[in-house]
C-alpha cells in the first residue's frame, strides 16, 4: 500500500470516528434541550447553558494540547518546532472555544419545534378486525422521517435577502449540492429539520447578507470563476451543515462532489471549524 494511500484511508477512519461523535453529540443534545425544558429553563438561558459546556469540551482541549510535551531526548530544533506547532494548535482552539460560547443560539426553539411535530398525533387508521395473538404481527421498525428535497428548497427560496436572484445563480439545478448536504442531515434531526433551517437562517441574517453581498453573484470574487456556491438556496442547507456537522458534511461531500466549491464557500463562511486543506 503507497504512503498517500495509506493517509487517505486513515483520513476515512477519522472522519468515520468523527462523524460518529457528531451523531452522539447532537443526540445528546437534543436530550439535554428537552431536559431543560421539562425543567422549566427558557430557550435563551438553555442554549446558554449548553454552548458554555460545548465552550468548556474545547477549552479542555486547549488544556491537553497546550501541557503536551515532544518524544523524550528529542533534538532541540524538534523540540522548538514541536512547541511552535502547540502554540498554534492552542491558540485556534482558543479561538474556537470563544466562538463556541457565543453560538448555537436558537438551537433550543428549533429542538422544541422537532419535539412539537414529533409529538402531533398521527392521522387515526381505519379499525381493522380483531386478531388473534398468533396472528399478531411483529412491530414494524420505526421509519425515518422524510425529507423531501423539494420542501427544503421551498424553505430556502423564502428567504430572498440570503440568496441571489434566479437569473444571477451560477447554477440554474443545484441538486447534486443539495443532496450532498441534505445527507450530512441525521436520522434523528429530518423531522425537524425544515423548521431548524429557518431557525438558523434568521439567526445568521446579517452574516447571510455580508456573505452574497461580498461574495456572491455580481462581486469581485465571484467575477473570477469563484464562490460559485454563494446565492444558492441549496447553501443555506450546506451552511448550517457546515456549522451542525462539518466532518459529516465533507466526508459525504468528498464521495461526491469536487471539493473546490465546497473549500471557496468555507473559505468565505468563516464556519468555527475549517477542514479545507
Amino acid at each position: 500500500m503507497s504512503t498517500e494511500q495509506h493517509d487517505a484511508d486513515a483520513y476515512g477512519q477519522e472522519l468515520a470516528a468523527i462523524s460518529h461523535h457528531q451523531h452522539e453529540a447532537t443526540a445528546a443534545r437534543f436530550t439535554v434541550f428537552q431536559a431543560l425544558a421539562a425543567a422549566g429553563i427558557g430557550h435563551e438561558q438553555a442554549d446558554d447553558i449548553v454552548v458554555k459546556l460545548e465552550a468548556g469540551a474545547v477549552a479542555g482541549a486547549h488544556t491537553w494540547i497546550s501541557e503536551s510535551s515532544p518524544p523524550h531526548k528529542s533534538e532541540p530544533r524538534f523540540e522548538d518546532g514541536w512547541f511552535a506547532g502547540v502554540r498554534d494548535v492552542a491558540s485556534y482552539l482558543l479561538r474556537i472555544a470563544d466562538t463556541t460560547a457565543h453560538a448555537g443560539r436558537g438551537r433550543a426553539a428549533s429542538s422544541a419545534m422537532l419535539v412539537a411535530h414529533l409529538q402531533q398525533p398521527a392521522s387515526p387508521a381505519p379499525a381493522a378486525p380483531a386478531a388473534t395473538a398468533a396472528d399478531e404481527p411483529a412491530p414494524a421498525p420505526a421509519l425515518v422521517p422524510p425529507l423531501e428535497a423539494k420542501d427544503v428548497l421551498a424553505a430556502a427560496e423564502r428567504f430572498p435577502w440570503a440568496v441571489a436572484a434566479p437569473g444571477t445563480r451560477h447554477w440554474p439545478d443545484g441538486s447534486d449540492f443539495l443532496e450532498a448536504a441534505l445527507s450530512a442531515v441525521g436520522d434523528e434531526e429530518r423531522a425537524g429539520y425544515i423548521e431548524r433551517l429557518a431557525v438558523f437562517v434568521e439567526e445568521h441574517r446579517a452574516r447571510l447578507e455580508e456573505l452574497l453581498r461580498t461574495h456572491g453573484p455580481g462581486s469581485r470574487p465571484a467575477s473570477h470563476g469563484r464562490y460559485a456556491l454563494v446565492g444558492q438556496p441549496e447553501t443555506l442547507v450546506i451552511l448550517e451543515r457546515m456549522e451542525a456537522a462539518p466532518f459529516l458534511l465533507r466526508g459525504r461531500w468528498e464521495e461526491e462532489l469536487e471539493t473546490v466549491f465546497l473549500d471557496d464557500l468555507e473559505f468565505a463562511w468563516g464556519p468555527r471549524i475549517r477542514l479545507s486543506r
